[in-house]
């Protein structure tokens, strides 16, 4: 998930406060792009909330395409190869998630983004494929990541990828337990499953609305 730290809409109390409105939500991860500063002041905030649980992660614009790191301490250096954005994030204990591998767009000159990892997901040392992205349209990239990792038999992730908040659960990963520790061990064990569910018609309104501003923004 993301906030106003990246590219997101909500801010960082806003999304947590949201999510914590979801019964089905135990644990959430806020992935800013290339930073975890809105994690760290969602996880703050969430403190005090007694049910909902932080993961501190961060979305990682490697050369070769977007990594989310999740149980991070510190911020992984954007720009870095694939590989080596991999070997940081298990340097620091983290888990390393190759997100929407196959949404992959031309290389741009100015921002260098290519988004998905493509095969490299089957190639390196990934802790978990992300085989449901609740972003609207990601369907045929979602069956792609599925049919991957049917022969990988990697741990399965749903992710809502949310920048507004009527995506915040759309996609989301069942485990056994409810808190992040349970989740990690999910994912190492490779029990989890991924989920998704339907958006109201007002929900993709917004996000229209968010992607078209999001354009503008990057178009500049």
């Amino acid at each position: 998930m993301h906030t106003t730290a990246s590219d997101g809409w909500p801010s960082p109390q806003e999304l947590v406060d949201h999510a914590a409105r979801r019964a089905y939500l135990n644990v959430i991860a806020v992935t800013d792009h290339d930073t975890i500063e809105g994690a760290l002041r969602a996880r703050e905030h969430a403190a005090k909330r007694a049910r909902l649980h932080v993961i501190v992660g961060e979305e990682v614009s490697s050369h070769d395409g977007h990594i989310v790191a999740l149980f991070l301490e510190r911020r992984i250096r954007p720009g870095m190869s694939a590989a080596a954005t991999v070997h940081a994030i298990h340097d620091q204990g983290g888990l390393a998630i190759a997100v929407h591998p196959f949404w992959r767009t031309e290389r741009v000159a100015r921002s260098g983004r290519v988004h998905g990892v493509g095969w490299l997901a089957a190639e390196l040392d990934f802790d978990g494929i992300e085989v449901e992205n609740a972003t609207p349209g990601f369907y045929v990239f979602n069956q792609l990541a599925h049919r991957l990792n049917l022969g990988l038999g990697a741990a399965e992730l749903g992710s809502s990828d949310a920048h507004i908040l009527d995506a915040v659960g759309r996609a989301y990963t069942e485990f056994p337990g409810r808190t992040p520790e349970a989740l990690r061990l999910s994912i190492e064990s490779g029990t989890t499953a991924a989920r998704r569910k339907r958006y109201r018609a007002v929900g993709l309104m917004r996000y229209a609305a968010w992607g078209l501003n999001h354009q503008r923004y990057a178009v500049g």
